[in-house]
């Protein structure tokens, strides 16, 4: 028979977690800096596993073949949620006008990995998508603080006129 201490457990109660969640999603939905970046951090995320699904299904095409097309499906994500959900501009910046500003930056990030792997191709021979995806998303990230700022500055400047 099993032991009544083992059976009961201190156990977080559910309106616990459910009320966790609902302060967390109340905080995402603020307009302020913090959650906005948390919104972008997680739209980068998505985002993110899209890039790494489309470069492991495209890694037998070559390492830079896979890492342009997973960039720019999942920059153009990025940017309609960035609009949508991250910045909340879907009323006052159009979906060609949210691709242009923030397909801009994500052409420097291309860049930025494509020379980073052909960095790594040159110094190693990878065996697997491991250590090119580990790398894009050093450099994705550091290029990512660098576009939620910029972002931000266009569309902060725009809320203002509207």
């Amino acid at each position: 028979m099993t032991s009544p201490s083992i059976v009961r457990r201190a156990a977080v109660p559910v309106d616990a977690l459910s009320g966790l969640g609902a302060r967390v999603a109340e905080r995402l939905r603020r307009d302020d800096g913090w959650a906005q970046f948390a919104r972008f951090v997680l739209v980068g995320g998505l985002s993110s596993v899209v890039y790494a699904v489309l470069f492991v299904l495209l890694a037998d095409l070559g390492d830079q073949p896979a890492n342009i097309t997973g960039s720019v499906v999942s920059s153009m994500l990025a940017n309609e949620l960035h609009r949508r959900i991250t910045f909340r501009a879907g009323d006052r910046v159009g979906w060609w006008t949210a691709q242009w500003e923030g397909g801009g930056i994500a052409l420097l990030g291309i860049l930025a990995t494509s020379a980073a792997l052909g960095w790594l191709d040159a110094v190693t021979d990878p065996d697997g998508a491991l250590a090119p995806l580990l790398l894009v998303g050093a450099v994705t990230g550091a290029i990512g603080l660098g576009r939620f700022v910029a972002l931000r500055g266009l569309f902060a400047v725009r809320s203002r006129r509207a």
